[in-house]
């Protein structure tokens, strides 16, 4: 049961990758993995790990609600989805306070030295 779970979050997570046309070929960047000055790259890789941690707890909160769906009325089961639910929720949140804080402190330095730069949240025209 736990595999077929597995597989249809991997299948929710790349649907949307696999459906879209646009692959963005026409917007090449330079070569390698981050770019920019250093204060923009230490926000990259900031936003990259906080995205990344955003995903990881919602697949978890969605893996606990599939456990309680499938748990047939199992006590430990569904005492172990509240869990996952729970841990996951609580996990998100530390991870949208801890963006609102890196934001808050990447903007404040970057008015307190007049060096200009983009939010940490990004979206700006380059």
């Amino acid at each position: 049961m736990s595999r077929f779970i597995n597989k249809i979050i991997l299948f929710t997570l790349l649907a949307p990758t696999m459906a879209s046309a646009d692959i963005g070929l026409d917007k090449a960047a330079p070569p390698g993995l981050f770019h920019g000055t250093l204060p923009e790259v230490i926000k990259q890789i900031i936003n990259t790990i906080l995205s990344l941690l955003g995903i990881v707890f919602v697949v978890l909160i969605i893996r606990g609600g599939l456990i309680w769906m499938t748990s047939v009325g199992n006590s430990e089961k569904i005492k172990e989805a509240k869990e996952t639910i729970i841990n996951a929720t609580i996990g998100l949140v530390i991870v949208i306070a801890s963006y609102a804080i890196i934001r808050f402190v990447f903007n404040g330095l970057s008015d307190a030295t007049g060096v200009p730069g983009e939010d940490v949240g990004g979206g700006g025209t380059p």
